[in-house]
């Protein structure tokens, strides 16, 4: 079953109220909560992140900042606060010695990832390769940004499949259910969605819980 990773956050950013949101959404039955290492002071992140666990949610911190320090920095915050998973980033041989002995799962980036919000560039041959590159580095997966590629997202994903044995999480601009059935048929092992659910854009004129528990059904 593809899991479904419901992001906190908006154009990359951890919502102002992230808390809030939580509390509402908790009882859809949704397990994978997430959201980035930007928008939200470390006190509120840890509140946050408690109340996760007490709900026996996998937790997910997304790095999306740009410089070596900063992605280092939001990677020693997911240790101490003892998230589940850490995805995106692209500085993986600075980082994998920071996760060693510890029970948290990395899925870098791979490619050329620009801007913020995070867009991915280079040709498939470069991203492919780059996938296989970070396999044979030892990490749990690779969180692609395959809808904001300038290319063939399914192309893309495909390729890097057939390269690498290591799960695939599908991050960015998944905006309608039509794209959630592709992640289903390309059978990835996870995807996000965070803006689209604040936007409403998956049911129209849904709540917020309309907008997960449609994800949720059409994932089965």
């Amino acid at each position: 079953m593809v899991e479904f990773i419901f992001f906190l956050t908006y154009s990359d950013v951890t919502v102002y109220n992230a808390i809030e949101v939580f509390e509402k959404i908790k009882g859809t039955g949704i397990k994978c909560v997430g959201f980035k290492d930007v928008g939200l002071p470390k006190t509120k992140l840890v509140e946050l992140h408690t109340r996760m666990k007490e709900e026996n949610m996998t937790s997910f911190l997304e790095v999306v900042s740009a410089t070596e320090e900063d992605n280092l920095r939001s990677a020693k915050m997911g240790l101490e606060l003892e998230v589940d998973n850490l995805i995106g980033g692209v500085y993986v041989r600075q980082t994998l010695p920071l996760l060693q002995d510890k029970s948290v799962k990395y899925f870098p980036y791979i490619g050329k990832v620009i801007g913020h919000p995070c867009l991915l560039r280079g040709t498939t041959d470069e991203i492919t390769e780059d996938a296989k590159m970070v396999e044979k580095l030892g990490v749990n997966g690779i969180d692609l940004l395959a809808y904001r590629y300038d290319g063939d997202p399914e192309q893309l994903v495909k390729s890097i499949q057939k390269a690498v044995g290591i799960p695939l999480i599908i991050a960015g601009s998944i905006d309608s259910l039509e794209k959630v059935q592709e992640m289903v048929e390309l059978d990835v092992w996870g995807f996000t969605i965070g803006s689209a659910i604040f936007d409403k854009k998956l049911v129209q004129g849904g709540t917020l819980k309309d907008q997960i528990t449609a994800v949720l059904k059409k994932i089965g």
